[in-house]
């Protein structure tokens, strides 16, 4: 097997094993995101507000935690800080995506990745991606 057949493959496992926790309180774009990532082979989570959201993290350990800014009961900036500051969900990248233009405030957070809406296919996909290439790098330097 070539490099780059085996970096495929390597890619397809992970994506193949990658969990997507989405925290989005609209159903249509809940929808619209399963659909996104589904196609493109993940298995896809959801929860309509943070508390909700924190519950889900607990029991699934996603691999991905992709939250809007703005959910109820506990928003996406307070969600982020809090799976950052569990070392239990050490392993877990969070991408925060809004209307908002709040980059910084969403780094400040601890985000790995932020988005601006409306979400495309292609640049949700890409981030996913990039992501999880962020996840394969931690697996080899520090082994589970």
């Amino acid at each position: 097997m070539s490099t780059d057949d085996s970096e495929k493959s390597d890619s397809q496992f992970v994506r193949q094993r990658a969990l997507i926790l989405v925290v989005e309180r609209n159903p249509i774009v809940q929808r619209l995101e399963r659909y996104f990532l589904e196609q493109a082979g993940y298995s896809v989570e959801f929860a309509g507000d943070g508390e909700t959201a924190l519950a889900r993290i607990k029991e699934l350990k996603p691999t991905i935690v992709v939250t809007e800014i703005l959910v109820p009961k506990l928003d996406g900036l307070s969600l982020c800080r809090t799976i950052k500051s569990d070392p239990s969900n050490r392993n877990i990248l969070v991408l925060v995506f809004s209307h908002l233009h709040a980059e910084d405030r969403a780094h400040e957070a601890g985000a790995d990745a932020f988005l601006v809406k409306p979400l495309t296919e292609e640049l949700l996909i890409q981030t996913v991606e990039r992501l999880l290439q962020l996840v394969q790098a931690k697996s080899v330097v520090q082994p589970q």
